[in-house]
């Protein structure tokens, strides 16, 4: 929940859309915040005295930008060469809605993430004739909830304490909940949840208890990853071939933040924030930490600490001239340092939040039949 506005009583532990939808828009009002919608934000560019918007309702000049449009917000197709004479439906998971235009069908979904998993779920219980679940890279499983609640607080506490200590409870607990899915051809890595995540930031995917269940009664099939789609149907990485009558890719997001600031140096070879201070003085970026568990605190972490350099910023505008955009570097700190480190500095007089979809509320891919609409799409 976000600072100074509990949910709802009896909201549950997991809400749905409509009620994160109605519980954003309750907030705005409960403390009469200045939110303006519809507009878009197409690119930014650096101005004399701060940067420049170029948006639908024209162009805008501030001091301070904060981009906050989240890392999955661009959906990724992968590359195959001939997707577009495949003849049945093909579409990402950002496309998904509900099972019911599935319904006794036959259909591929591709991916083994939180999205792939949950999407092969509901259309099993949504009708479709028939589930099959591509996986090509073995994921680590963790069931949503246990006996002990919600298993992203016990997430968050096993990243504090060594991994390899984090992955035997893990393991403990997974084999004791989820079980073993191999002999349904979903193995587990060798290395542990928490030792990959330590390492590469490699997510686990968080399951149902119902999946699990589907997926040892052999209502979702596992198949080996896809090499290639076409006109003759999917081409499987272990020579299989078969032709779905429609391929959900579950395959992942990038930013999408190239055509707004990536003209700006900001960003590295995946498209994400570099988080070293000087870059650009007044640009910063929210939300794109990495790490798993609660996103509660860590991003009121995140935000505080943001706080803190606009307040900084403020007081040192109060004392001495805005510093150049174009100055000297400072030296770079150790990454432990610069983890949620925003990037920029310099005054503030003037600030937008900065997305390349409609402005909402800041929280992008919540599409909603209300008068503050929001673009995009993302898997809750």
């Amino acid at each position: 929940m976000l600072w100074f506005g509990p949910f709802p009583r009896k909201t549950p532990t997991f809400p749905t859309r409509d009620e994160f939808v109605r519980y954003l828009e309750s907030y705005v009002s409960k403390h009469d915040l200045r939110v303006r919608c519809g507009v878009k934000v197409d690119r930014i560019d650096r101005a004399a005295d701060g940067w420049r918007l170029a948006t639908s309702a024209g162009d805008r000049t501030v001091r301070k930008v904060l981009v906050a449009t989240g890392q999955d917000r661009a959906p990724v197709l992968p590359d195959w060469p001939e997707r577009s004479r495949f003849p049945g439906r093909l579409l990402h998971s950002a496309e998904y809605r509900n099972p019911r235009e599935f319904r006794g069908s036959d259909v591929l979904v591709v991916g083994s993430g939180c999205s792939g998993m949950d999407i092969a779920g509901d259309l099993i219980q949504g009708g479709a004739s028939r589930v099959r679940l591509a996986v090509r890279a073995r994921p680590h499983i963790m069931l949503r909830t246990s006996v002990w609640g919600p298993n992203d607080l016990l997430a968050a506490a096993l990243q504090r304490i060594p991994p390899p200590i984090a992955d035997s409870i893990d393991e403990f607990i997974r084999r004791r909940t989820v079980g073993d899915l191999a002999p349904w051809g979903l193995e587990l890595p060798e290395e542990g949840t928490f030792t990959a995540l330590r390492r590469d930031d490699s997510q686990p995917t968080i399951i149902d208890p119902d999946v699990a269940e589907a997926i040892k009664s052999g209502r979702i099939e596992i198949v080996a990853g896809v090499s290639s789609v076409g006109a003759d149907g999917v081409q499987l990485d272990d020579g299989t071939t078969m032709r779905p009558d429609a391929i959900i890719a579950a395959t992942g997001f990038r930013t999408g933040l190239e055509p707004l600031v990536g003209h700006l140096g900001v960003l590295d070879d995946q498209g994400m924030p570099r988080y070293e201070p000087g870059i650009a003085a007044g640009l910063y970026f929210l939300g794109y930490g990495k790490g798993t568990g609660v996103i509660g605190p860590r991003a009121s972490r995140e935000t505080r600490h943001l706080c803190r350099e606009l307040a900084d910023a403020k007081g040192s505008r109060d004392r001495q001239p805005v510093a150049s955009l174009g100055g000297p570097r400072p030296a770079a700190q150790p990454p432990s340092a610069r983890r949620f480190h925003p990037v920029g500095g310099g005054g503030a007089l003037s600030m937008a939040l900065a997305s390349s979809v409609p402005l909402s509320l800041p929280m992008t891919g919540l599409s909603h039949d209300s008068s503050c609409p929001a673009s995009g799409s993302a898997n809750w």
